[in-house]
Order: structure tokens, then C-alpha cells, then sequence
């Protein structure tokens, strides 16, 4: 089945000018899906961490939002133990007007900015809220085990 000529346009693009500390690349089967990277914020608890995410183009696209889940284990109040994310593009502010490397810009802005009152699991951000500092030693750690190479 054929492309529509957005979902090619948006891959070459990402292929051609992949956002800093972002790559994104349309699997060999389904084009629609795609092998994200992201590289953790400086200056964040996940700075070192290299997450890996998929990202799939439902038929409806870009009438509807991407899916988009972490692979990669992270402890973010904003992300489940799933790896599914809570970000208002994603859900009910998306706009056709958005592309792949907004969403994934945005995921990126996420982890330089955990949003416990906007939860998706509260337990994680029970303990962001309680005491931050034991929320981001946690988050560094998890970085250490789950998202750094040489483990």
C-alpha cells in the first residue's frame, strides 16, 4: 500500500535533519512505524541515557496523533511502566498541523521536565511530589541500569 505523500515528506525530513539528540527511522516492513531515539537532557535526571521508543502512524494520520510508548524502562511520573506517555499533543491537543518531530520534541521537553500534577503513574509522582530530590536519584539511577550501553 502506498504512502501518503506527508508520512514521506516527514521521514525524509527526519532522515535528512534529525533533531539534536533525536533519531527516528521507518522500519524495513512497516513504514508507518518507526525506531525512535532519544538521547537523555543535559542537565536532566536522564542526561547519559539513550531511550529507546516506537512510534507508529495510525491509517488515520494526521487526522489522529502517533502512538508513541518508551521501550526503554524510565521512571518519569509522566510515563508509565508501559512506556505509554502522558503529553496533551498525544491525546487531546493534537493538530494535524503537528508532525513526527514536534511529537518527539516535545517527548524530548518532557523528560527536562517531569509533570507530577499531570500524572500517569502516581505512585511516581506521589514520591516527584514528596521529596524530589529521592524522585530524581531514583530517575538516575534507572537511567544507569536501563538506559546507558555499557549494561
Amino acid at each position: 500500500m502506498a504512502l501518503p505523500k506527508r508520512i514521506i515528506k516527514e521521514t525524509q525530513r527526519l532522515l535528512a535533519e534529525p533533531a539534536p539528540g533525536i533519531s527516528a527511522s521507518p522500519s524495513e516492513e512497516n513504514a508507518r512505524y518507526f525506531n525512535v531515539m532519544i538521547i537523555g537532557p543535559t542537565t536532566s535526571p536522564y542526561e547519559g541515557g539513550v531511550y529507546k521508543l516506537e512510534l507508529y502512524l495510525p491509517e488515520d494520520y494526521p487526522m489522529a496523533a502517533p502512538k508513541v510508548r518508551f521501550l526503554t524502562k524510565i521512571y518519569h511520573p509522566n510515563i508509565d511502566k508501559l512506556g505509554r506517555i502522558c503529553l496533551d499533543i498525544l491525546k487531546d491537543k493534537w493538530s494535524p498541523a503537528l508532525q513526527i518531530r514536534t511529537v518527539l520534541l516535545s517527548i524530548q521537553a518532557l523528560l527536562s521536565s517531569p509533570n507530577p500534577d499531570d500524572p500517569l503513574d502516581e505512585n511516581v509522582a506521589r514520591q516527584w511530589r514528596e521529596d524530589e530530590n529521592a524522585a530524581i536519584g531514583i530517575a538516575k539511577d534507572w537511567t544507569r541500569i536501563y538506559a546507558m550501553q555499557d549494561n
